[in-house]
């Protein structure tokens, strides 16, 4: 297939809208920047933080450590970090340097217990609207549909900012790509174009990886995988080797490490599925830097197809859409043709499939050493000639239909599981 120039240049775009660095959890994240940019607009330091929330942002930052909060969790202490320690310049990286001044200023005031915080019940899956106070002056804004994405901001009743139209959602540019497209783009793309972007991806998520396999983070998923090669308990082979990467990389993140993390499609736990057991590979594998950044690409722009499907926020695990897309880079690096690919696709989507996302926790880097080992069972099915067949459970006869039909189970089927989830997370213990 003969790819349009403007057409690359549109995709490499995405690529760089869709893969961006993030310190921590993005949801905790997402509060402390729209509590720092509400702090900035009102120009001194709040008394009282009210926050409205989606019950989807609730339940992932209800249990993931805040970094360089000194091992805090929760939504409260998100916001105090934002609102006292915060740069909103750095968007989410905005709590990136914290002194300790600062963070003795973050512990008085979360002392007060001056922090509210309501379910915003408004059927968006990513909300958030922080209202801060001091004396009679307040400041507050709005951010909908993406971490960054600030639709309102007001001071005092005067509206600084306000989005006219709010209804297009970050899914809507990667509604041009299809796996075909992308297969066909993986093979011609100009690497040089990329280069940097993957870079960063190698570097900064590999950085994170190494940090988990070699400190105690959470449960240690992947520092248990790595011990488990190292005594014989598991084999020393590439698929183990990539589950241990991957995973080690989300301890670390959800256990409170300050290293930053290049996210794709608006998660962390994604853009570290998307890269590390693909990174693997290729150095198990002695694949050439060329194709690593063509696996990185497949990899990454799959993922941003699949997650559109969903959304950003969901009860369907986001990281196995990066599990699909990663056994569509083996097999893309491994040289093997689009319906292989494509076979491999839907092989693991469909042993993934039912994954729930309860929330951003210590679990997460389970699911991704599950997914991880999806993947590598998906692509060995399909390089031996195996597809699941259509119209086994949500499989259809081609990769696309099967994704739409993901998407329609996770947008129409798992709204009520979402609500059951957040239950079960926020009852008294």
């Amino acid at each position: 297939m003969n790819i349009d120039k403007n057409l690359m240049t549109s995709v490499i775009k995405l690529l760089h809208n869709e893969i961006i660095p993030a310190e921590g959890c993005t949801e905790p994240i997402a509060i402390a920047y729209a509590t720092a940019k509400a702090v900035e607009i009102l120009g001194k330091e709040p008394e009282k933080i009210s926050l409205s929330i989606s019950g989807n942002i609730i339940k992932n930052v209800k249990s993931v450590v805040v970094p360089n909060s000194g091992g805090m969790v929760g939504i409260a202490v998100s916001a105090a970090m934002g609102a006292f320690a915060g740069d909103a310049s750095r968007e989410l990286m905005v709590i990136s340097k914290v002194t300790e001044d600062k963070l003795l200023k973050v512990k008085k005031f979360l002392e007060k217990n001056a922090v509210h915080i309501q379910n915003s019940k408004n059927n968006m899956k990513l909300y958030i609207k922080v209202k801060v106070m001091n004396g009679n002056e307040y400041a507050s804004v709005e951010m909908k549909h993406s971490h960054t994405n600030l639709t309102e901001i007001i001071k005092n009743d005067e509206v600084i900012h306000k989005v006219a139209d709010d209804k297009a959602m970050p899914e809507d540019a990667a509604k041009m790509l299809s796996i075909k497209l992308i297969y066909d783009l993986a093979q011609q793309v100009d690497v040089s174009k990329v280069k940097e972007l993957f870079d960063a991806v190698i570097m900064c998520n590999s950085a994170i990886a190494n940090d988990g396999l070699t400190h105690k983070y959470g449960v240690n998923v992947g520092r248990n995988i790595k011990q488990s090669m190292e005594n014989g308990f598991y084999g020393s082979d590439v698929r183990n080797k990539s589950a241990s990467f991957a995973a080690a990389a989300s301890d670390a993140r959800m256990g409170g490490s300050s290293m930053p993390v290049m996210t794709t499609a608006g998660s962390g736990n994604v853009g570290l599925t998307a890269s590390l057991p693909v990174i693997t590979f290729a150095r198990e594998r002695n694949k050439t830097d060329e194709e690593l950044y063509r696996g990185l690409f497949f990899s990454h722009l799959s993922s941003v197809h699949i997650k559109a499907s969903i959304g950003r926020l969901s009860a369907y695990c986001g990281p196995m859409c990066a599990a699909g897309a990663v056994a569509g880079a083996i097999s893309v690096m491994s040289g093997f043709d689009y319906d292989t690919t494509a076979k491999a696709i839907i092989n693991t989507l469909a042993g993934v499939s039912g994954v729930l996302c309860d929330g951003a926790n210590s679990s997460c880097a389970v699911k991704i050493a599950n997914g991880t080992y999806a993947a590598y069972d998906g692509i060995a099915m399909a390089a031996n000639g195996n597809v699941v067949t259509d119209g086994d459970g949500i499989v259809a006869a081609d990769v696309e239909q099967t994704i739409r039909n993901i998407g329609e189970l996770a947008q129409k089927g798992m709204n009520q599981t979402d609500e059951v989830i957040l239950d079960i997370m926020t009852r008294d213990r």
